[in-house]
């Protein structure tokens, strides 16, 4: 079913259909109409006042009926279970919609939840060694254990490793695609695809029959990194295409994380030149968690508190599952006690004494608790005996 949207669907993805206008003209005619129904329904003399719109792309809007193609590509949606979501759309990913030349339709298979704001980007070679396997294997399954959704490009390699990793972990992961969803590529990986999207998404703005080429995966790549808070590169030459995707994420605003290898591996030294030129050296999944800036908005997330000391040995009846709001990454890298006395802690300021009250856990555990906090910089102390969540700054 396609998502809900503002304006007409069909209109998005009908000037999506239209050969020769790739992202960067497509924002340009929004830019100048307003909408893709005002871009359709534009004059000759009015689309060639935008820079790049030429006679050979007004004859290909005009001899086509991409209207009539648009309807035609959403039933085709419908009969295979896909989804449709416009630049409008009240669930096209927040961070996405922020970097230059955003996608104007996603065709998803699965679902994007507002959770995934919460995301990570792996990326790294398709011809991997066994060291980049067992990172990607490392940093993936990590990530997804701590309640990130891992994001790749489902190619072979360490984007197929971290999607798999991710998988058994019992995460969430979303696969980008140069290609339409009805053209997969690499074709072998079909069925992973399937797999994924029962835990996760997997998307691409070409419409669905569109093949893979060489100049859709720079655009795929702007994806995977706009789609997250910080991108992995594991192993990269120092020609791999993965290197675009770091330069996207520098361009972005997004955090970049290097993974070091051996010395002598041509696989890695395409890492090692990133670290060299001050991108951040990440040992494991604490030191990406701690390095994540803030959230756009809060994420609700779920939360099973640990038993309560003031239970008898003899009760086990399980915790009641609560809702926890995340307003930093690094608030994943909590223990269970540490994320208990975090979630007590509101935006206005609360004596310590009433935290201790409610926590049901001795005083002195309480305030080595608060002081970890505090250096974590989650929690603000006050004059009065009284601590705040600490106000975060996108």
């Amino acid at each position: 079913m396609p998502g809900e949207s503002s304006g007409p669907i069909d209109a998005f993805v009908a000037l999506n259909l239209v050969k020769g206008i790739g992202p960067r003209l497509q924002t340009s005619l929004l830019e100048r109409f307003g909408s893709p129904e005002a871009v359709l329904r534009a004059s000759d003399a009015q689309l060639s006042s935008v820079p790049g719109i030429g006679k050979k792309i007004i004859d290909t809007m005009r001899l086509d009926d991409h209207r009539d193609m648009a309807r035609r590509e959403l039933a085709d949606c419908e009969s295979n279970d896909l989804s449709v979501i416009t630049h409008d759309c009240q669930d096209y990913p927040p961070l996405l919609r922020q970097i230059p030349d955003p996608p104007l339709v996603l065709y998803c298979r699965g679902r994007i939840e507002p959770r995934d704001q919460l995301s990570v980007a792996i990326v790294g070679s398709r011809n991997c060694t066994l060291y980049g396997r067992r990172m990607a294997e490392q940093f993936a399954g990590g990530l997804a254990r701590a309640g990130i959704t891992v994001i790749s490009g489902l190619a072979r390699g360490i984007d197929a490793v971290a999607h798999r990793a991710a998988l058994q972990a019992g995460g969430r992961t979303i696969a980008v695609c140069a290609s339409g969803l009805l053209k997969m590529y690499p074709p072998e990986h079909t069925n992973f695809a399937l797999e994924i999207a029962q835990q996760g998404a997997v998307i691409s703005e070409s419409p669905l029959l569109r093949s893979a080429s060489r100049g859709l995966f720079p655009q795929r790549n702007r994806i995977v990194s706009g789609m997250c808070l910080g991108v992995i590169v594991i192993e990269a030459s120092r020609t791999s295409g993965t290197l675009h995707t770091a330069r996207h994420a520098m361009e972005q605003g997004r955090e970049i994380f290097a993974v070091p290898g051996p010395l002598d591996s041509r696989e890695s030294e395409g890492c090692h030149q990133l670290i060299r030129d001050g991108v951040q050296l990440v040992r494991g999944v604490d030191d990406v968690l701690e390095e994540l800036g803030p959230l756009m908005q809060p994420v609700q997330m779920q939360y099973t508190p640990p038993t309560s000391r003031k239970q008898t040995s003899g009760e086990s009846a399980p915790q009641p599952t609560q809702t926890v709001e995340v307003q930093v990454p690094r608030q994943l890298n909590l223990s269970d006690q540490q994320t208990q006395i975090l979630n007590l802690i509101t935006n206005s300021p609360m004596l310590v004494d009433t935290i201790i009250e409610q926590s049901g856990i001795e005083a002195s555990r309480v305030l080595s608790t608060l002081t970890i906090l505090q250096m974590k910089k989650l929690v603000e102390r006050l004059p009065g005996n009284q601590v705040v969540r600490s106000r975060f700054v996108s």
